[in-house]
């Protein structure tokens, strides 16, 4: 689990294996990860862009970006909360994520960064 605050928005990311989805023997590791979001400011904010940079110990860094997450651009009330889960695979059982999301604030339209905290994507037996 990692955490992180920045411009007033709070990020947890709380990842898990996902062995029924896995294939260790082809290199197939898949990895769960639910993100919580909680807006602690006191306007509302847009959530429109991510930014997402994946390693893997057996493959070069991937960037993934686009709009939104999981198909959505969600507004977050202040002190309210937006959940999501996606997947990430590795070709190994050890790798990590890190990010970005852009926000829009709605009552002024001024756009910000806000940090997606690293966390570590271990098959069981690399995480001993």
């Amino acid at each position: 689990m990692a955490t992180a605050v920045t411009n007033g928005i709070y990020v947890r990311a709380m990842p898990s294996y996902e062995p029924e989805l896995s294939d260790p023997a082809a290199g197939r590791f898949v990895f769960k990860y639910v993100i919580i979001i909680r807006n602690l400011g006191s306007v509302p904010v847009k959530l429109m862009r991510r930014r997402w940079v994946i390693k893997d110990s057996l493959a070069a860094p991937r960037v993934v970006e686009g709009p939104g997450v999981v198909g959505e651009t969600p507004e977050i009330q202040p002190r309210g909360h937006y959940v999501y889960n996606s997947r990430c695979d590795l070709r190994s059982g050890a790798g990590c994520m890190e990010g970005s999301y852009q926000m829009l604030r709605l009552h002024d339209g001024q756009t910000f960064t806000v940090r997606i905290p690293r966390f570590d994507l271990l098959y069981p037996w690399a995480a001993n």
